[in-house]
């Protein structure tokens, strides 16, 4: 963890997410498809609020009882939350990493507390789970279009993209980030 990730943890906790989440999640989402359209962005994740969508909906809870959920709180107030799975969505077009990964499946934060580094904290927490679990891989995929910023943030945060990937028209790219072992040895390759 670097010296931005440090402070960053100090302001914001991350706890583990439970169904009980699922709500502060869909406002999370509803909010960030509001912001995203109030710029233009109506690709990305639609127009339509994921809280009015029965299939997003399910989708939410489902991440909150058979994934590995997170949520970044400020205050006791939910502000961002990360959910991790052993590999990408099955109905993605994306191939398996053909090794052990944590696959971020779903990385939110409340656009009201934007700059506060809410993102950053999550997947630095999200790394540091997958070095717990003894996997060295953690990989995520993301919106490509807009001219590639969402792909330059999560440069920002040590990924490196690996494979562009069309899903309908929609243009993802699949970036990837060696975490190492966990000190003490579990896990690691001698």
């Amino acid at each position: 963890m670097n010296e931005t990730e440090r402070n960053i943890s100090r302001e914001i906790g991350i706890r583990p997410g439970g169904p009980s989440d699922a709500p502060a999640i869909l406002d999370m989402l509803d909010g960030a498809v509001v912001w995203m359209n109030a710029r233009g962005n109506t690709e990305q994740w639609g127009t339509t609020p994921f809280s009015t969508s029965s299939r997003m909906v399910e989708l939410v809870h489902r991440y909150m009882t058979e994934n590995a959920a997170f949520l970044a709180e400020a205050d006791g107030t939910p502000v961002g939350a990360v959910v991790l799975d052993n590999g990408p969505n099955p109905q993605m077009p994306i191939e398996p990493a053909g090794e052990p990964e944590r696959y971020v499946r779903l990385l939110v934060s409340d656009r009201r507390y934007e700059g506060r580094g809410i993102g950053a904290a999550l997947l630095a927490h999200a790394a540091e789970e997958t070095r717990r679990a003894g996997v060295e891989l953690l990989r995520v995929d993301c919106w490509a279009g807009g001219g590639g910023e969402l792909v330059a943030f999560y440069e920002r945060q040590g990924f490196t993209p690996t494979e562009p990937f069309l899903s309908g028209a929609w243009p993802g790219q699949v970036l990837a980030r060696r975490v190492g072992a966990p000190r003490g040895g579990f896990g690691r390759k001698e």
